[in-house]
């Protein structure tokens, strides 16, 4: 496959933010994830799988915090696109599809392949080769914020 254009790249980052704030909204509180894991329980039952456990406050509130960096990561994302983030979007997307594939592994739940999917095809498209981009390591720059070495 050739390399994607720049512009397509940029576009294919603020897809993938836009994607990951209408999945991970409702992980973002305790009140919108108890009605999305009542959802997603019935789901994983209508795949032929067991109904999922029952989260406490604890299991709730790490929900929450990982929907709350993801949708503020998100919006980064949608609103200021850069190669730079969307290659590390490309790596988060190939961590979380690793644990999501390793509890796959281990509950046998069939609702997670409706996640894992989505995250290796995101993480494959983000680190695909982009036009005029070169394969070499970036050369040292100043960060404009606070005028140290990024």
């Amino acid at each position: 496959m050739p390399p994607l254009p720049r512009a397509t790249y940029l576009k294919i980052v603020r897809a993938s933010a836009l994607y990951d704030i209408l999945l991970t909204a409702p992980f973002a509180t305790p009140w919108s994830f108890v009605l999305l894991h009542v959802q997603l329980s019935a789901l994983n039952q209508g795949l032929g799988g067991q109904p999922l456990p029952a989260f406490g406050p604890f299991q709730v509130m790490i929900a929450c915090l990982m929907g709350s960096v993801v949708l503020v990561w998100s919006a980064l994302r949608l609103l200021e696109p850069a190669l730079r983030l969307g290659r590390l979007d490309g790596v988060t997307r190939f961590l979380f599809a690793a644990w999501m594939a390793w509890a796959l592994d281990a509950t046998g739940a069939p609702v997670l392949w409706l996640f894992v999917a989505p995250e290796w095809a995101w993480g494959i498209v983000q680190w695909w080769p982009v036009a005029g981009v070169k394969a070499t390591a970036p050369a040292k720059r100043t960060s404009a914020w606070c005028g140290c070495s990024a």
